[in-house]
């Protein structure tokens, strides 16, 4: 039993010294880092970059805020990741959230999963908060718009040498009549990456 047990410790030590025995670099921000060909947070900037300012200059928007005398209010939806890697959608949707507000061109609102919070603190304002400070339930301000995508992938592979192309469309649709008042991708300048596989030698 006591051989088991050190046995243990002495499994548990060599782990944590190889961990600890790791190099670790800071880098710049501006550096581009791609290991392995996947999908990252570069490409992340390049595509929303493209599609925020697209989507800003749409005269749809401005047509609404001219018929309405204000900027259109936005709530996140699903950016549906219809390609075969584990890619996080949310970065994409928040990030573009982030940049266009910072635009005034859209106004948004709390997304689904922000929600529930919210309304439980107003649950809460009612039972503890002064009645000048609490906040009213059922006054939330309804979205005008919708905005939804998809990331896909297309990869094209020959031996140890491989090709993987992103394509990302988001699209702002009206939430009264379902009707899409904007839709933008990158088609014109996809993310493509060559990856090749180094080879193993024993």
């Amino acid at each position: 039993m006591k051989k088991l047990l050190s046995s243990i410790i002495l499994a548990s030590l060599a782990i944590t010294s190889l961990f600890a025995g790791g190099n670790v670099k800071r880098l710049d921000n501006d550096k581009v880092l791609d290991l392995n060909g996947f999908w990252n947070e570069n490409d992340v900037k390049i595509v929303c970059e493209a599609l925020i300012e697209d989507c800003i200059a749409s005269p749809r928007i401005a047509k609404f805020e001219d018929k309405n005398g204000r900027a259109p209010v936005v709530i996140l939806g699903t950016i549906k990741n219809e390609s075969a890697e584990r890619i996080d959608t949310t970065i994409i949707s928040k990030k573009m959230q982030t940049a266009i507000l910072r635009t005034g061109v859209l106004e948004f609102v709390a997304d689904a999963s922000e929600r529930e919070e919210l309304r439980d603190e107003v649950k809460s304002q009612a039972d503890h908060a002064s009645e000048d400070t609490a906040k009213a339930m059922d006054e939330e301000e309804g979205a005008d718009f919708m905005l939804q995508g998809s990331v896909k992938a297309i990869v094209q592979k020959e031996g140890k040498k491989s090709v993987r192309t992103y394509f990302v469309t988001v699209s702002l649709t009206d939430l009264q009549t379902h009707r899409i008042i904007w839709e933008g991708d990158n088609s014109e300048a996809p993310v493509r990456k060559y990856f090749k596989q180094k080879s193993v030698k024993f």
